[in-house]
């Protein structure tokens, strides 16, 4: 199939990825334009994995205050240069995790956060609850790990379904981004703060 500058802008629109990277990416998959952004996507991944340790240290506070001043959201976003940090992308990118934030209002950034006795008590819980729906002792272990994945896509920030397209992950949001910046990116910390919450 001939791949034309129309496929690759189109295919570059919606992955941010380079011209010829688009332009490979559509030949290997005879212009299938899903199986190109895949590529692309994993692709993204292997270059992201690579970057994860350098130092990000550069970024900016976002601030995000929900229309009606009842829902505020403050979220740091680190990256390796000033120079990405003033990147229109970048700054679009902070926004949309403040407000992330504010609409599924995450606790933990990573499963790894989530204290070790909240965690042991969930799968206590869970477990107890497969038992007594009448699961044998093996299928519950299984029905307690898909719960407790569950749990970690509720309650994790980075695990969570992107609240403006539940197709990726707020993961899969920050691996895209250090693709395309060719920069470690990652989330350092948010807070969410609600009228009226609890203390």
């Amino acid at each position: 199939m001939k791949i034309t500058a129309a496929m690759v802008k189109e295919l570059r629109t919606a992955t941010g990825a380079g011209v010829l990277d688009a332009k490979k990416a559509l030949e290997a998959s005879d212009g299938d334009f899903d199986k190109a952004a895949d590529l692309l996507r994993e692709k993204g991944a292997a270059r992201a994995a690579k970057r994860v340790g350098r130092e990000a240290s550069e970024g900016v506070i976002e601030v995000y205050e929900h229309p009606g001043n009842r829902v505020g959201v403050m979220l740091e976003l680190n990256c390796e240069t000033d120079f990405v940090a003033r990147n229109e992308q970048f700054l679009q990118l902070a926004h949309d995790l403040a407000l992330h934030v504010a609409a599924m209002s995450p606790q933990y950034l990573k499963a790894e956060d989530v204290p070790s006795e909240e965690l042991d008590r969930e799968v206590a819980v869970l477990r107890a609850q497969a038992i007594a729906e009448g699961k044998p002792e093996e299928i519950a272990d299984k029905i307690v790990a898909g719960r407790i994945k569950k749990f970690y896509s509720e309650f994790c920030l980075l695990d969570q379904p992107y609240v403006k397209d539940d197709k990726f992950t707020i993961q899969d949001l920050i691996t895209n981004a250090i693709s395309v910046t060719g920069e470690n990116i990652k989330i350092r910390r948010f807070i969410r703060y609600e009228l009226g919450e609890t203390l």
